[in-house]
């Protein structure tokens, strides 16, 4: 009888934000840049934009922690009352905030109490499709800076930093056989840690490579092939996770 794999107990994993925990990179040199010079952003804001899983929250926390900002969650945001009377502010996921009256309300607030703001999103504001033509005006007058795709390197320190956030001991000819599979973006390497951490739970057993192709699509020969990247380029090819 083939043994039965535990069912792990649904306990949310809280990612880690500790300052030393973020690499700087090629990736992310432009924005960690202006985040040092708080005093040239027009109106005192700065919009950091880039795609899911590339680092802009992890970012954010550190500045709120180093100016003391209050943290603001664009998905659950609803009144710029929660704007701080003075200080700073961290506007997490700016580009999910409705109505868009709402951020209009937040941006105004936060000048009139002349606070430092800093915001993150998946788009630049030039390619939110925004309504609302005062606030379409105060996006365009923002300062942004892109978080750019990663490289290979910044990719593999990112892999061996989520494994270990969840305490996972994958051997590094593993992690570096996954890396050459999956797609080369920090959005699958964070969905392909947490797969590996329900497997090796449900299991009860260490990662192994075995474990890892589990990750992978079924219908493809992933043994007897990789997946040819270019450095910086993502795969078109599905990741296949749950």
């Amino acid at each position: 009888m083939a043994p039965r794999e535990q069912l792990p107990l649904p306990f949310p994993h809280e990612p880690l934000y500790a300052p030393h925990d973020f690499f700087p990179a090629d990736c992310n040199h432009a924005a960690l840049a202006w985040l040092d010079r708080m005093q040239d952003w027009p109106d005192r804001r700065l919009l950091v934009w880039g795609e899911e899983g590339c680092g802009k929250t992890h970012l954010l926390r550190v500045w709120a922690a180093r100016t003391g900002a209050a943290w603001l969650d664009g998905r659950i945001l609803r009144t710029p009352e929660d704007l701080p009377p003075s200080g700073a502010a961290a506007l997490d996921d700016a580009d999910l905030v409705t109505p868009e009256t709402t951020l209009l309300h937040v941006l105004n607030t936060a000048r009139d109490r002349g606070l430092s703001l800093l915001l993150t999103a998946r788009q630049p504001p030039a390619r939110w499709p925004v309504a609302l033509p005062d606030l379409a005006s105060r996006l365009r007058a923002m300062a942004t800076v892109e978080i750019a795709p990663p490289d290979d390197a910044f990719l593999s320190m990112l892999f061996a930093m989520l494994l270990a956030d969840r305490q996972l001991q994958v051997p590094p000819a593993v992690q570096d056989w996954l890396l050459r599979r999956l797609p080369r973006t920090p959005a699958a390497l964070r969905e392909a840690a947490a797969k590996l951490d329900r497997l090796s739970l449900a299991g009860g057993r260490r990662v192994t490579r075995a474990l890892a192709s589990r990750l992978l699509p079924a219908s493809d020969s992933w043994e007897d092939r990789e997946v040819s990247v270019t450095r910086g380029a993502s795969s078109s090819k599905p990741i296949g996770l749950l």
